[in-house]
């Protein structure tokens, strides 16, 4: 008995995610007859949550389409910014994205990073429980249904990797008010309240100071803060900011 053929297109920017051989425009599958649109999209390695609008033959389908045969499928890719409905817009990193985690919070963007691996599945359940969607470069992950939401990580450059995240969710932007080590909220500090915490050069070279209310790491302007500045600014002037921060 002959299965089904359909013909699948791809967005341009979902190519990425075939197989090199079958980087054509129009693709044409072979499916089993039962499978649903969906998984025919994972099984050529395509994570749902790239995926926009499904078109079949021009009429938009869930994900839950079982293509008939002949069917010309279109595949799109998400609309950005893209809204994540239902929850206030917080992020969960995996273990291999610590630079990521760190640059977001330097912007004020909620994003909680496992710094060692715990596993697909504890990720995956985090992501539900919290209500966070999954930032990742593995595809694996990003097919657990568990997910709260996801969203692939295209490139493995920290800067390419801030400039995809904020232009894909738009999150608002508050430099200097969360802490880089754990995501908790700054405050600003008393000099003379966090003395204690201080190396004696730092004390006598600087005088403006905050504090993480959750793990009460001490912040200032110290060397790096120029590059830091830097990173802010640039994120600032291509995607704004939002809220206030403490003076560090």
């Amino acid at each position: 008995m002959n299965r089904p053929e359909i013909l699948l297109t791809f967005a341009p920017e979902l190519r990425i995610f075939l197989a090199a051989e079958r980087r054509r425009e129009r693709l044409p599958v072979v499916t089993d007859g039962s499978s649903s649109l969906g998984h025919v999209v994972e099984s050529l390695g395509v994570p749902l949550t790239e995926i926009g609008r499904l078109l079949v033959d021009g009429r938009e389908v869930p994900v839950s389409h079982v293509p008939g045969p002949g069917e010309s499928v279109e595949a799109e890719a998400v609309t950005r910014p893209q809204s994540v409905p239902g929850a206030p817009l917080r992020f969960l990193l995996d273990v291999h994205l610590g630079t990521l985690a760190r640059r977001l919070r330097l912007l004020g963007v909620d994003a909680a990073y496992e710094s060692e691996d715990i596993g697909d599945a504890a990720l995956a359940a985090l992501s539900a429980a919290e209500r966070r969607v999954m930032l990742s470069r593995d595809r694996g992950l990003l097919r657990r249904r568990e997910i709260w939401a996801g969203a692939y990580v295209y490139s493995d450059r920290p800067d390419d990797q801030v400039r995809d995240v904020l232009g894909r969710f738009a999150p608002a932007l508050a430099p200097w008010s969360r802490c880089t080590a754990c995501n908790g909220p700054l405050r600003e500090a008393d000099k003379d309240a966090v003395a204690s915490l201080l190396e004696h050069g730092t004390r006598r070279t600087y005088d403006v100071f905050a504090q993480c209310a959750a793990c009460e790491r001490v912040y200032w302007r110290g060397a790096h803060h120029a590059r830091l500045q830097t990173i802010v600014e640039d994120a600032v002037r291509e995607f704004g900011a939002a809220g206030t921060a403490p003076a560090v």
